[in-house]
């Protein structure tokens, strides 16, 4: 965890996670308005925005906070006793608060109500699936390149979720805050809040599974030393 104190690093948290949603929601507003019906085009901008986005505010705020932005990334560094307990319950109450903050600044730029119940329909086994594996390679991302290359993670994380909106049935959520938040909009972002659960419920699970994976890939091995282990601070180096 970096140097900074508990109020500096949960305003990071919100602020990144505000400014994420900002950027999905808005970008997803926009595309729908110019794409003309073509769910394809709208898509393609909602994705750019989205990768270009997360890339930015994780060298802008990974030095202070680790950037999480995410409950279940925060769930894999408190599994991995990087984050305390305490710290990391404070981090996802302000993720789902900043995301909701960025989902009324989109709204509101764009001329829309401020909060309105979602009603995109994303669920099924597919679509839960997708959001398992998305959870898991985004984990992967960050504890890969945590593990060997501290400084790409930004790109990783970016160039992965860029991916992932067309790789996965899902488009990529692998984010309960920002599940979370994408179901107080009724724009092309949205999901319905009933399909938010089981969204959540496949993100943890990814996020818990690739933490486990990669807990075993790089356990010590008997009579040998393991690498020295590397944290949301290596960031800041």
């Amino acid at each position: 965890m970096s140097g900074h104190d508990l109020p500096r690093r949960l305003a990071a948290e919100a602020l990144g996670t505000a400014f994420l949603l900002a950027v999905v929601v808005g970008s997803g507003i926009m595309g729908e308005r110019l794409a003309g019906g073509n769910d394809a085009i709208a898509l393609l901008g909602n994705t750019i925005a989205t990768g270009a986005a997360l890339v930015v505010l994780i060298l802008v705020f990974g030095a202070i906070s680790g950037a999480h932005f995410n409950p279940a990334v925060t769930l894999a560094f408190s599994l991995r006793r990087e984050i305390s307990g305490r710290d990391a319950v404070l981090y996802v109450i302000v993720q789902i608060a900043g995301g909701l903050a960025g989902v009324m600044a989109a709204h509101f730029m764009f001329g829309e109500p401020l909060l309105v119940e979602g009603v995109r329909s994303r669920t099924g086994g597919g679509q839960w699936l997708g959001e398992f594996i998305a959870a898991f390679g985004l984990l992967a991302a960050i504890l890969g390149c945590l593990r060997t290359r501290p400084e790409a993670v930004p790109y990783a994380v970016g160039l992965f979720i860029t991916a992932g909106y067309w790789f996965t049935s899902s488009t990529s959520f692998a984010n309960p805050a920002v599940t979370i938040a994408r179901s107080f909009t009724d724009t092309f972002s949205g999901i319905a809040p009933g399909d938010a659960p089981g969204f959540i419920v496949a993100q943890l699970a990814g996020a818990l599974a690739a933490t486990a994976v990669f807990g075993w890939l790089w356990a010590e091995r008997r009579g040998g030393s393991s690498p020295a282990t590397a944290t949301a601070r290596d960031l800041a180096d």
